[in-house]
This record gives C-alpha cells, sequence and structure tokens, in this order.
C-alpha cells in the first residue's frame, strides 16, 4: 500500500529526521567522532523504518518530490547568490587545480565502470551508469540519460538502474567523506577537534560579520547570523527572481546545444543576478540572509532525499552492479586521499576539500557541503574548501561530466 504525503507532511518528516539526526549525532561518539552529517544520521534511520515497515506491513511512503526540489533549487540559488566575483578571485590557482583533480576523476570513475562491466561480461554502458552518470551526476544526470541509453543504446532498464546506483551513491557519499578526512586530519596531524563545549560557545559567541573577509557562505551553519525582516523579504525575492530565471531557460534551452539541468540554470541567475546588483547598481547583498536561507535548504533537502529512499529498490541491483558500485566506493576513498588531497596541498584544507570530494563523486554537491559542514564544526573553518567546492560541484563538475559522457558514446561505444 502507497501512502502519499503531501508537502505539510513531507515538510514535517523532514524536520523529524532532522531532529532525530541532530539528537544522534549529539548522543552517539561514534556519529560525531566519524563527522557523520545530521540529515545523513537521521535520514538513514527513517529509510531503515521505512524498510522494516515495508517489508513487515507491506506500507511505502512516497514524499513531495516537488518540494524536495525547490529547496534543492533554493540551495543552489544560494550558491550563486553567494557567488561574488571578489570571494572567487580567492580560490585562485586552487579552483584550477581542483578542476582538473575533479575532472580527472570522472575519467577514472568511467575507466574503473566499464573496465569492471566489460571484465563481468556485460555491457559496457551498465558500467558507464554505475559511472560519473549517476555517482558524479546523480538523480537528475540519472534520470536524463538513463531514457536516452534506453531508447538510443538499448540498456533495458537503464532508469531504474540508474536511479538504484545513484541512491547508492548518495548514501556512501554522506558516509565516507567525514571519516576519510578525519583519518587524513588525524594522521598529519593537521587540526585539533573542539569538544562539544567549545562546539557550542563558539556557535552561540561568534556571530557572523556580513562586511568580514572571513565570511564564507555553509562553512558555519550552526553560527547565529544577526538578520532582520527586510533582509529575509528582499534576499527571498532574489532566490524567487533564480527560480524564475531558471524555469525559463530550461523551457527556451530544451533540445538546443546549450541545454543545462535546472539547477545548474538556478546557480547561473544567482551568480549573474548578484554580480550585477552589486557591480552595476552598488546594491548591498544580505550574505547572511542567503547563508541562513540556503543552509536551512540543505539540510531539508537531504533529510528529504534520504526520506524517501526505498531501500528495497537496492536488492534489484545485479551482483555485477554491486561489483561495481563496491568498486568505485573504494576508488573514491584512495583517489581522494592519495590524489584529491595530495594534489590540493597535504593541509587542512585539503583534508576538507577531499571531503567535498567524496560527496559530490559519489553523491551530490548538497552532500559535500554537509560532509564539510561535519568536519569543520569539528575542527575548525576551511574558508578556502567553502570558497571552492560549492561552485564547482555544482556548476563545473556537471559540465565536465556531461562533455565526457557524450565523448564516451561517441568515440568509444
Amino acid at each position: 500500500m502507497e501512502l502519499t504525503f503531501n508537502a505539510f507532511y513531507t515538510l514535517i518528516a523532514a524536520v523529524i529526521v532532522l531532529l532525530l539526526g541532530r539528537f544522534l549525532v549529539n548522543k552517539i561518539d561514534f556519529l560525531r567522532r566519524y563527522n557523520i552529517p545530521e540529515p545523513v544520521a537521521g535520514g538513514l534511520v527513517a529509510a531503515i523504518l521505512s524498510l522494516l515497515v515495508h517489508y513487515l506491513w507491506g506500507f511505502s511512503i512516497t514524499t513531495s518530490s516537488e518540494l524536495q526540489t525547490s529547496f534543492m533549487l533554493i540551495f543552489f540559488a544560494s550558491i550563486g547568490l553567494s557567488a561574488n566575483f571578489a570571494k572567487l578571485k580567492e580560490g585562485g590557482i586552487g579552483l584550477v587545480i581542483f578542476l582538473v583533480c575533479v575532472a580527472s576523476f570522472i575519467v577514472v570513475q568511467n575507466a574503473v565502470g566499464m573496465g569492471l562491466a566489460t571484465l563481468l561480461g556485460i555491457d559496457p554502458l551498465i558500467g558507464l551508469i554505475a559511472g560519473s552518470i549517476t555517482l558524479t551526476g546523480g538523480h537528475g544526470t540519472a534520470g536524463a540519460w538513463g531514457g536516452i541509453l534506453e531508447a538510443e543504446h538499448g540498456i533495458k532498464g537503464a532508469l531504474a538502474l540508474g536511479m538504484a546506483s545513484a541512491t547508492f551513491g548518495l548514501i556512501i557519499g554522506g558516509i565516507i567523506g567525514g571519516p576519510l578526512a578525519r583519518l587524513l586530519i588525524n594522521r598529519y596531524k593537521l587540526a585539533s577537534e573542539t569538544t562539544k563545549s567549545q562546539a557550542a560557545e563558539r556557535d552561540e559567541h561568534h556571530v557572523a560579520n556580513q562586511d568580514s573577509e572571513e565570511f564564507v557562505a555553509f562553512e558555519n551553519p550552526h553560527q547565529v547570523r544577526l538578520i532582520t525582516a527586510d533582509n529575509a523579504i528582499t534576499t527571498l525575492g532574489l532566490f524567487a527572481a533564480c527560480l524564475a530565471f531558471a524555469e525559463f531557460m530550461t523551457v527556451f534551452s530544451k533540445g538546443t546545444w546549450f541545454e543545462l539541468p535546472t539547477f545548474v540554470w538556478t546557480l547561473g541567475g544567482g551568480v549573474i543576478l548578484r554580480n550585477v546588483l552589486e557591480g552595476v547598481f552598488k546594491v548591498n547583498i544580505f550574505d547572511r540572509a542567503i547563508d541562513v536561507f540556503g543552509n536551512a535548504s540543505l539540510s531539508l533537502y537531504l533529510a528529504m532525499a534520504l526520506l524517501s529512499l526505498k531501500l528495497w529498490q537496492l536488492a534489484d541491483l545485479a551482483g555485477p552492479l554491486v561489483v561495481i558500485l563496491g568498486a568505485q566506493t573504494l576508488t573514491m576513498g584512495l583517489y581522494a586521499a592519495f590524489v584529491t588531497f595530495r594534489v590540493m596541498g597535504k593541509n587542512y584544507d585539503a583534508a576538507v576539500l577531499s571531503a567535498g570530494h567524496c560527496g559530490f563523486g559519489m553523491g551530490a554537491t548538497p552532500t559535500a557541503v554537509a560532509n564539510m559542514q561535519a568536519i569543520t564544526n569539528m575542527y575548525g573553518p576551511s574558508h578556502k574548501a567553502f570558497l571552492i567546492v560549492p561552485l564547482c560541484g555544482a556548476f563545473f563538475v556537471d559540465l565536465i561530466n556531461a562533455t565526457v559522457i557524450q565523448v564516451i558514446l561517441k568515440f568509444f561505444v
């Protein structure tokens, strides 16, 4: 029996999941020590309970996908609205190096997937599905390419396999990033842990200054932000403008060479709006309000994404696909530890960047940000990581991934 939650019930359930995750992380030392994000902790418990209810009583729950998508788009809009060009320059050569590192991994990810598929005697395109299409690309890319692979390349069940692989990646991306960064930080003595009392004192007494150069979006989600009703209303208007722009461009670009996913247009709209208003019209943008709405949307989106998981669908994965996804998890961890971490400087920022890479390399950009927040909540800020990862993971990665996939389909299939 299918129970459908409308937007109100979905929101209530997501808030309960977040509160549960916060309670678990605060009470279970293992979760805090290994930097498991609160939405992931609560969401996995909810998904497991949903699995038990499905097997014992035959009930399953469908949540509001429209509300989940809306929070995702608001999150990406907040990334764009936070990306003023002056701050992006701070990323400097580090942003370029990280992009090269990420682009190289996309190639490695597809090589592992297609290579193992060939060795296991199945179509290499199934390996591509269990590669960057679903792991770096996420559910949106899986849905887009699944239909193409089914219609044009004869891969039966490509959409279902893609969704299952993307679900696996979303879970694993939120699990391996924190422990990997913790391992690197402790092994190379890059930072010291803060106690729960120290973290609470920092969050309570350190108020972000809108004009401070130290302010970086998403970096301290529990920190106090001083905003007013006027700031909130203006910021909501900016978000609405980004979403309206994205909706228009998604329809306008459909079927053209510059067709892009809606969330990319949302982010791009935020970047354009922010810099035009600041650079041309000299309008002050309220970073603190953007940060509050962005962090809230991030947490709610992740909670809804994990709340909507149907773990029993993962049981439908064929044996070879399980092998490929297991190998991809191992590859991601090794690449982040031995390539991303070392190439980015083998320091604390590099460890946080590695956690972020695990997030969007296996799951999605919101997972990457949540991974980094879990690390910086315990060890301290990493301005460089929060300047680089959100824009790279949300914008550049999708462009690179789409190019790599198209090249593979054109020349190697």
